[in-house]
C-alpha cells in the first residue's frame, strides 16, 4: 500500500508578485526551492493565510538570493503582494517508509523571503 504524505512545506513566505500575463504556475527564489528539496516543475498546493485560497500550481525557479515569491497566470487571482502563502508538495510511499519519513520544512523570514 502507498499513501500520500507531505514531502516539503515552506511555511510562512510573502507573496511578492502577481503577474496575470504570465503562462501558468509560482516562480520561487530557487535557494527556497532548494532549501524545500522543491524542483522545477513540481506540483505545489498554495495555501493563502490572508484569504483562505487553496491552488495547486507547478513550481518554476526564480532569481537566487531574490526573495521572489510570484503567481503567475490565473493563479494571480488568487493573491494580493504581500499575502502570507504556505507552499506544500506531497510525494506518494510505502506506509512503511512513510512512518520514518521526514518531510523538508523551511521557516524563512516572513519580511524577506530569504533563509536565516
Amino acid at each position: 500500500m502507498q499513501i500520500e504524505v507531505v514531502k516539503s512545506k515552506i511555511h510562512r513566505v510573502k507573496v511578492t508578485g502577481a503577474d496575470l500575463n504570465y503562462i501558468g504556475s509560482i516562480t520561487i527564489d530557487e535557494d527556497l526551492m532548494d532549501a524545500a528539496n522543491i524542483i522545477r516543475g513540481e506540483k505545489v498546493q498554495i495555501v493563502n493565510n490572508n484569504n483562505g485560497e487553496r491552488l495547486e500550481t507547478y513550481a518554476i525557479p526564480g532569481p537566487r538570493g531574490s526573495g521572489e515569491l510570484t503567481l503567475n497566470g490565473a493563479a494571480a487571482r488568487k493573491v494580493a503582494v504581500g499575502d502570507v502563502l504556505i507552499l506544500i508538495t506531497y510525494a506518494w510511499m510505502d506506509i512503511e517508509e512513510a512512518k520514518t519519513f521526514n518531510p523538508a520544512l523551511v521557516f524563512p523570514n516572513e519580511e524577506t523571503n530569504m533563509l536565516n
